[in-house]
Protein backbone atom coordinates (compact mmCIF):
# COMPACT_ATOMS: atom_id res chain seq x y z
CA UNK A 1 0.00 0.00 0.00
CA UNK A 2 0.79 3.71 -0.88
CA UNK A 3 0.52 4.71 3.10
CA UNK A 4 3.14 2.30 4.13
CA UNK A 5 5.78 3.98 1.76
CA UNK A 6 4.92 6.96 2.92
CA UNK A 7 5.46 6.34 6.40
CA UNK A 8 8.47 5.19 5.88
CA UNK A 9 9.41 9.00 4.22
CA UNK A 10 11.34 11.68 6.17
CA UNK A 11 9.61 14.59 7.65
CA UNK A 12 11.35 16.65 4.80
CA UNK A 13 10.28 14.04 1.89
CA UNK A 14 6.53 13.81 3.36
CA UNK A 15 6.37 17.39 3.12
CA UNK A 16 8.04 17.15 -0.54
CA UNK A 17 5.23 14.89 -1.33
CA UNK A 18 2.58 16.98 -0.48
CA UNK A 19 4.14 19.78 -2.32
CA UNK A 20 5.01 17.99 -5.54
CA UNK A 21 1.06 16.22 -5.35
CA UNK A 22 -0.53 19.68 -5.10
CA UNK A 23 1.68 20.74 -7.66
CA UNK A 24 0.32 18.01 -10.51
CA UNK A 25 -2.86 18.59 -9.98
CA UNK A 26 -2.08 22.89 -10.60
CA UNK A 27 0.39 22.23 -13.24
CA UNK A 28 -0.99 18.67 -15.08
CA UNK A 29 2.18 18.16 -16.73
CA UNK A 30 6.29 17.95 -14.74
CA UNK A 31 9.12 18.33 -17.70
CA UNK A 32 12.59 16.62 -16.56
CA UNK A 33 14.24 19.35 -18.75
CA UNK A 34 14.24 23.17 -18.06
CA UNK A 35 16.13 25.77 -18.59
CA UNK A 36 17.63 27.61 -15.85
CA UNK A 37 17.99 31.48 -16.77
CA UNK A 38 20.56 32.38 -14.11
CA UNK A 39 22.87 30.04 -14.89
CA UNK A 40 21.31 30.01 -18.76
CA UNK A 41 21.65 26.17 -19.45
CA UNK A 42 18.98 23.38 -19.51
CA UNK A 43 18.83 21.17 -16.19
CA UNK A 44 17.29 18.40 -15.03
CA UNK A 45 14.37 19.32 -12.32
CA UNK A 46 15.01 18.12 -9.10
CA UNK A 47 10.85 17.79 -8.71
CA UNK A 48 10.92 15.49 -11.49
CA UNK A 49 13.26 13.19 -10.00
CA UNK A 50 11.32 13.10 -6.50
CA UNK A 51 8.25 12.11 -8.31
CA UNK A 52 10.57 9.35 -10.71
CA UNK A 53 12.12 8.07 -7.35
CA UNK A 54 8.40 7.69 -5.72
CA UNK A 55 6.36 7.47 -8.61
CA UNK A 56 4.74 3.91 -7.07
CA UNK A 57 4.28 6.16 -3.89
CA UNK A 58 2.60 8.65 -6.28
CA UNK A 59 0.77 6.54 -8.54
CA UNK A 60 -1.14 4.54 -5.56
CA UNK A 61 -2.49 7.73 -3.75
CA UNK A 62 -3.78 8.98 -6.88
CA UNK A 63 -4.95 6.19 -7.74
CA UNK A 64 -7.78 6.36 -4.89
CA UNK A 65 -8.83 9.92 -5.81
CA UNK A 66 -9.60 8.69 -9.65
CA UNK A 67 -6.29 10.31 -10.92
CA UNK A 68 -3.99 8.40 -13.64
CA UNK A 69 -0.28 9.32 -12.95
CA UNK A 70 2.27 8.57 -16.77
CA UNK A 71 5.68 8.87 -16.99
CA UNK A 72 7.50 8.96 -20.45
CA UNK A 73 10.92 8.34 -20.14
CA UNK A 74 12.08 9.15 -24.05
CA UNK A 75 10.60 12.86 -23.31
CA UNK A 76 10.52 13.24 -19.73
CA UNK A 77 7.23 14.33 -18.92
CA UNK A 78 5.21 13.39 -15.88
CA UNK A 79 1.31 13.76 -16.46
CA UNK A 80 -1.75 13.42 -14.61
CA UNK A 81 -4.96 12.74 -15.56
CA UNK A 82 -8.42 12.12 -14.18
CA UNK A 83 -9.68 8.60 -15.00
CA UNK A 84 -13.19 10.09 -14.62
CA UNK A 85 -12.68 12.35 -17.20
CA UNK A 86 -13.81 15.66 -14.67
CA UNK A 87 -11.22 18.46 -14.29
CA UNK A 88 -10.75 19.97 -17.31
CA UNK A 89 -9.80 22.99 -18.35
CA UNK A 90 -11.55 24.35 -21.55
CA UNK A 91 -9.27 26.57 -23.33
CA UNK A 92 -10.75 29.73 -25.37
CA UNK A 93 -10.05 30.34 -29.17
CA UNK A 94 -7.19 32.38 -29.26
CA UNK A 95 -5.11 30.32 -26.77
CA UNK A 96 -6.39 27.01 -28.74
CA UNK A 97 -5.00 28.27 -32.01
CA UNK A 98 -1.36 29.21 -29.76
CA UNK A 99 -1.10 25.40 -28.73
CA UNK A 100 -1.92 24.32 -32.22
CA UNK A 101 0.49 26.25 -33.72
CA UNK A 102 3.49 25.45 -31.40
CA UNK A 103 2.48 21.59 -31.57
CA UNK A 104 3.12 22.66 -35.50
CA UNK A 105 6.27 24.49 -35.05
CA UNK A 106 7.71 21.38 -32.40
CA UNK A 107 6.50 18.77 -35.18
CA UNK A 108 8.15 20.97 -38.18
CA UNK A 109 11.60 21.27 -35.81
CA UNK A 110 11.60 17.56 -34.50
CA UNK A 111 13.76 16.31 -37.41
CA UNK A 112 16.01 19.06 -36.09
CA UNK A 113 16.25 17.96 -32.23
CA UNK A 114 18.87 15.13 -31.35
CA UNK A 115 20.09 15.21 -27.55
CA UNK A 116 17.21 17.05 -26.47
CA UNK A 117 13.21 17.27 -26.48
CA UNK A 118 12.41 20.90 -26.67
CA UNK A 119 12.63 23.00 -28.86
CA UNK A 120 13.19 26.87 -29.60
CA UNK A 121 10.58 29.80 -30.74
CA UNK A 122 9.99 33.16 -30.19
CA UNK A 123 6.73 34.96 -29.89
CA UNK A 124 7.03 36.86 -33.25
CA UNK A 125 7.54 33.11 -34.93
CA UNK A 126 4.46 32.33 -33.34
CA UNK A 127 2.38 34.73 -34.20
CA UNK A 128 3.84 34.60 -38.30
CA UNK A 129 2.71 31.30 -38.09
CA UNK A 130 -0.39 31.79 -37.03
CA UNK A 131 -1.38 34.57 -39.81
CA UNK A 132 0.07 32.01 -42.55
CA UNK A 133 -1.92 29.72 -41.37
CA UNK A 134 -5.30 31.93 -41.57
CA UNK A 135 -6.02 31.58 -37.88
CA UNK A 136 -6.01 34.89 -37.57
CA UNK A 137 -6.14 38.14 -40.06
CA UNK A 138 -3.87 40.57 -37.55
CA UNK A 139 -1.39 40.73 -34.78
CA UNK A 140 -3.51 40.04 -31.83
CA UNK A 141 -3.52 42.30 -28.63
CA UNK A 142 -0.30 42.44 -26.04
CA UNK A 143 -2.82 41.15 -23.22
CA UNK A 144 -4.24 38.18 -25.72
CA UNK A 145 -0.69 37.42 -26.20
CA UNK A 146 0.30 37.24 -22.73
CA UNK A 147 -2.28 36.02 -21.19
CA UNK A 148 -2.63 32.94 -23.48
CA UNK A 149 1.01 31.97 -22.99
CA UNK A 150 1.17 32.59 -19.42
CA UNK A 151 -1.79 30.11 -19.03
CA UNK A 152 0.37 27.39 -21.72
CA UNK A 153 3.06 27.63 -19.73
CA UNK A 154 1.64 27.69 -16.29
CA UNK A 155 0.98 24.22 -17.15
CA UNK A 156 4.31 23.69 -18.43
CA UNK A 157 3.55 23.38 -22.00
CA UNK A 158 6.07 26.59 -23.02
CA UNK A 159 8.79 28.06 -20.54
CA UNK A 160 10.14 31.93 -21.63
CA UNK A 161 13.75 31.72 -22.01
CA UNK A 162 13.92 35.69 -21.58
CA UNK A 163 11.80 38.80 -22.35
CA UNK A 164 8.30 40.10 -21.90
CA UNK A 165 5.71 37.59 -23.20
CA UNK A 166 4.12 39.93 -25.70
CA UNK A 167 7.35 41.08 -27.50
CA UNK A 168 8.21 39.54 -30.63
CA UNK A 169 11.68 38.68 -30.50
CA UNK A 170 10.78 36.49 -26.84
CA UNK A 171 12.29 33.63 -27.25
CA UNK A 172 10.61 30.53 -25.43
CA UNK A 173 10.59 26.98 -25.43
CA UNK A 174 8.15 24.83 -26.65
CA UNK A 175 8.04 21.46 -24.32
CA UNK A 176 7.60 18.19 -24.45
CA UNK A 177 4.66 18.27 -22.79
CA UNK A 178 3.08 19.77 -26.26
CA UNK A 179 3.11 16.46 -27.63
CA UNK A 180 0.58 14.64 -24.82
CA UNK A 181 -2.18 17.80 -24.69
CA UNK A 182 -2.44 17.61 -28.58
CA UNK A 183 -2.62 14.58 -30.78
CA UNK A 184 -1.95 13.60 -33.99
CA UNK A 185 -5.47 13.15 -34.47
CA UNK A 186 -6.39 16.08 -33.05
CA UNK A 187 -4.04 18.03 -35.29
CA UNK A 188 -5.23 16.46 -38.53
CA UNK A 189 -8.97 17.27 -37.27
CA UNK A 190 -8.14 21.01 -36.73
CA UNK A 191 -5.87 21.36 -39.71
CA UNK A 192 -8.94 19.70 -41.55
CA UNK A 193 -11.50 22.25 -40.15
CA UNK A 194 -8.99 24.96 -40.59
CA UNK A 195 -8.30 24.12 -44.75
CA UNK A 196 -12.48 23.72 -44.80
CA UNK A 197 -13.04 27.67 -43.41
CA UNK A 198 -14.60 26.53 -39.72
CA UNK A 199 -11.94 27.21 -37.66
CA UNK A 200 -10.71 30.67 -38.10
CA UNK A 201 -11.29 33.27 -36.09
CA UNK A 202 -12.16 36.62 -37.71
CA UNK A 203 -12.19 40.55 -36.35
CA UNK A 204 -15.96 39.48 -34.75
CA UNK A 205 -14.96 36.29 -33.27
CA UNK A 206 -14.66 37.11 -29.32
CA UNK A 207 -11.06 35.96 -27.97
CA UNK A 208 -12.85 34.10 -24.95
CA UNK A 209 -14.72 31.77 -26.78
CA UNK A 210 -14.99 28.68 -25.97
CA UNK A 211 -13.16 26.01 -27.74
CA UNK A 212 -12.49 22.57 -28.75
CA UNK A 213 -9.25 21.85 -26.91
CA UNK A 214 -8.42 21.02 -23.44
CA UNK A 215 -5.92 20.38 -20.76
CA UNK A 216 -6.56 17.16 -19.40
CA UNK A 217 -6.04 16.98 -15.47
CA UNK A 218 -6.82 21.10 -14.33
CA UNK A 219 -9.06 22.55 -11.77
CA UNK A 220 -12.69 23.91 -13.36
CA UNK A 221 -11.85 26.94 -11.56
CA UNK A 222 -9.15 28.33 -14.21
Amino acid sequence: MWIDVYEKLTNSEKEEFKRLANMLLSKTFIIRDYYDSKEEMMKISPEYRFIERNFELFSGYFYYSGWDLRKDNQYGVISIENTYEYNRLKLDRFTTFILYTIRLIYEEEREHISLRNETVTTIGQIIHKMINLNLIKKKPSDYDISHSLRLLSNHNLVQKITGAWENADTKILILPSVLFVVSNERISKIYELVENGEYTQDENDGDHETASEIIRGEGEEI
